[in-house]
This record gives C-alpha cells, structure tokens and sequence, in this order.
C-alpha cells in the first residue's frame, strides 16, 4: 500500500505538466509523478499542507490502477 498526494494542476499545458485537460497531479510516495485528466478515490482521503506550508494537497494510502484510454488515476483502498 502507498501514499497518494493528489493537488490540483496550477501549470497544465505547460511543458512537462500535460494538456490544458490534464487537471491533476498524483504523487506516489516520494519518487512518482502522474499526471491525469481525471481521478478516482476509492478509500479514506485526508487534507494537509505540502512540506514548505504553501500549497495544500488530500492523500490517501492505498493502490493504483491507471485508466489509459482515460486518463483517469483510480486508487482503491483494496488490491
């Protein structure tokens, strides 16, 4: 099970930061860098302050599972 940190995209379409749609950034642990249109949460979500006190993100533990053909990060509580 991993930690997800899920912000909203302030630089989409932006080079590197996906098209204008691509709305979300999901951090997985402190390594991984996803970039979705759309986003799926299946388990208990929690709000915090990203490490320098700025930016606010929601998190959740659990796995991922990535719809391609959507764009769409879906993390369930369960395998």
């Amino acid at each position: 099970m991993n930690k997800y940190r899920i912000r909203f995209n302030k630089q989409k379409g932006q080079n590197n930061k996906g098209t204008i749609d691509h709305a979300w950034r999901v951090f997985e642990g402190c390594n991984k860098e996803y970039i979705f249109k759309n986003i799926e949460i299946n388990a208990p979500v929690k709000s915090e302050k990203d490490k320098n006190g700025i930016d606010y993100n929601i998190y959740c533990y659990g796995y991922l599972t990535i719809n391609r053909e959507t764009s769409t990060a879906i993390i369930g509580a369960e395998n």
